[in-house]
């Protein structure tokens, strides 16, 4: 994901979606531990994706303060 497709999603998607990929990224986690995972270049992904999303929420929070 794009931080310009991020750049437009409200303070409550961001959120949602950053708890979504949270869950996606503990499943493939159990996978990996489980020696079960097919793509283990997704956890990098989510991980960026993750930390995009959260700096965004967080610029968000310091423009509304």
């Amino acid at each position: 994901m794009k931080f310009s497709e991020i750049k437009d999603m409200t303070l409550v998607e961001l959120a949602a979606k950053s708890r979504d990929l949270r869950q996606e990224m503990f499943n493939l986690r159990l996978q990996q531990a489980s020696a079960q995972l097919e793509k283990p270049a997704r956890l990098r992904v989510l991980r960026r994706d993750v930390a995009r999303m959260e700096t965004r929420i967080s610029q968000l929070r310091n423009k509304a303060a």
